[in-house]
This record gives C-alpha cells, structure tokens and sequence, in this order.
C-alpha cells in the first residue's frame, strides 16, 4: 500500500495510532473513485472470527502492543462503513467524511474495550462508532444546529415517519401532502428531502459504474446473535428505567428543560425556553449543563459502562 494513501487518524492517542487506509482524494487521479478505492483497500483485511478476535482482544489489553491494536481496527474497518450507511441519509456531504469520523469511534473502542467483561468487541465498537458519527453530523449539518428554525427541526425529525405513516394509508406522500400535515410550507419539505434523500447510498449498488462489486460485497455479517439482541435490550430497558428515575429528582424548570431539551422527539431551542420560562437564555443553558453533569454522575454509578450512552452529550460540561 503506498505511503501517501495513508493517513493516521488518531494522532493524539500514541498508544493506538495505526495508519489506517483512509484515502486522500487528492493524492488519486480524477478518474478514481475515493470511495471505490478505499473499499478495495480494506477488502485486502480478513475478518476476525470471534475466538481470534477475543484472543487479540485481550493480548492488546494486557501488553498495549500497537501492533495488536493495528489488527483489531482494520478487522473492523468494513463495521465501520456498514454503520456509516445507516447515517448516511442525513448526510449531504462526502461519505468518506462518515467514515473517517467512525474510524476515530473504532479507535477510541480499542483503547477502552475490557475483553474480560464478556461483550463482544464489535458489539462494544458499535457504541462508540454510531457516537462519533452521530456527533459529528449534528455538529456539522447546519440544519440540526441550534438555530435553525421550528419548521427545520420538525422536518428533519419526523419527514421519514410522516412518508411512511402516508405511504402505509395508500397515499403517495407527495411535498404537498406532508407539508399540510406538519404545517409547513411545501418548498421546505422540498429542500429537505433533497437533503435526506437524495444521496442515499444502497448497499446494492455498484462502487463504481464499471464494476459488478457491491457495496454489500465488502461488508461482513455485522446481524447480532440473539444472546447480544437480548443483552442490548436489558440495557437499553435498564437505561430508560434510569432516566424515568433522574426525572424523578427534577422539579420546576429543572424538569421542564431536560425534558424539553434532551427527551422530546423535538428540543426546544434556548430562546423558545427562556420565553417560556420567562428567563434569559443564557440561565436556560446553566441549568441545562448542570442538569447534564447530574445525569452523567447519576448514569455513571448505576449503570456499567455508562458511557456508550453518554457519548452523545456535550462534552465541554
């Protein structure tokens, strides 16, 4: 593999800092397909089965050998572009960028991972994969940010349901019928749907259009067994247990922003807040942060690993 189509993804993590086949489109001819050659590149990587991967797992953990942790991530690169594709349909922008952004998850995954806690570690992975991916779209996408406007947010949030919801009534979810359903303008449905839709990748698809191969092609078998269906519903199911019982120790405007800001299916922005609480935005946003460190503290002693699901929160609190 020649040296300038690498690029070191993590350089702050010294520890665990391969050099991953992340494709530099400028360093490939016009011709090429960035996305093409990087799934040739880490098809060339065989995937682990469990017992290998268990065994490196743990080598990596006792020893902390960068050439351990070098195996178990790009056993795992292919993981990485199958959980891309789930949120590439709210990405209007480069995919490799998705990917990439996993890659920093996957990584973070080895240094954490304990092999002796039973989980597997593509399971363990996912987590942090889906959180860093998830992050950085609504850190990047202009449309999810805090000022976007109500009509913005309802859509991006219940566009797909209320297709679907349509299309399950035998009716054909034109721009014109979902915008009378969630009260918006017509053209705003348009713009976003040219936004969530109209990049979709499928997994079926072609990497190239002179080649047979398939994104599937490269992708292993990431179905969970029904032992890790089973476990992630427990936790899942103990998990939202936990937050019902944090919203028990809320009172006042305390509960009413962590529910509007962190639980609804629709967050309320800091301005609409402080005009219905009838305080600045910037009291709004102390509350919220300090509710958020509560949340963290409380999840932390009461829930093992707590941290796959707090991924997601601000992490300058």
């Amino acid at each position: 593999m020649k040296e300038e189509n690498l690029y070191e993804l993590d350089q702050a993590s010294s520890e665990v800092s391969p050099q991953l086949p992340v494709v530099l489109e400028e360093s490939l001819p016009a011709k090429f397909d960035p996305l093409q050659k990087y799934l040739r590149e880490i098809s060339k990587y065989p995937v682990l089965t469990r017992e290998e991967e268990e065994q490196l797992a743990k080598a990596y953990y006792e020893t902390k050998d960068p050439r351990l942790a070098y195996k178990l991530v790009v056993s795992n690169l292919k993981l990485v572009v199958k959980i891309a594709l789930e949120f590439q349909k709210f990405w209007a922008h480069n995919f490799l960028d998705l990917i990439q952004e996993g890659n920093l998850g996957l990584l973070q995954a080895v240094k954490k991972f304990d092999p002796y806690k039973g989980v597997k570690f593509s399971y363990y992975a996912s987590f942090w994969i889906k959180a860093y991916i998830l992050k950085y779209i609504m850190d990047n996408w202009k449309l999810v940010k805090m000022g976007t406007t109500q009509a913005q947010r309802k859509l991006f949030y219940k566009l797909r349901k209320e297709k679907e919801k349509l299309a399950a009534l035998g009716f054909e979810p034109t721009s014109f019928e979902i915008a009378k359903r969630l009260g918006v303008k017509e053209k705003e449905v348009e713009e976003m749907e040219q936004r969530m839709f109209s990049q979709d990748l499928s997994l079926e698809a072609p990497v190239a259009h002179d080649s047979e191969d398939t994104l599937a092609n490269f992708l292993k078998d990431t179905r969970p067994t029904p032992e890790e269906i089973y476990a992630k519903e427990e936790v899942l199911s103990k998990f939202k247990r936990l937050l019902k019982e944090f919203a028990q120790t809320l009172s006042g405007k305390d509960y009413i922003i962590f529910y509007e800001r962190l639980l609804a299916e629709e967050p309320k922005t800091l301005n609409e807040l402080s005009q219905k609480l009838g305080i600045s935005k910037e009291r709004v946003r102390q509350i919220e942060e300090k509710i958020i460190k509560n949340l963290k503290k409380f999840l932390e002693e009461r829930l093992p690993d707590a941290q796959y699901y707090t991924l997601a929160l601000p992490e300058n609190l």
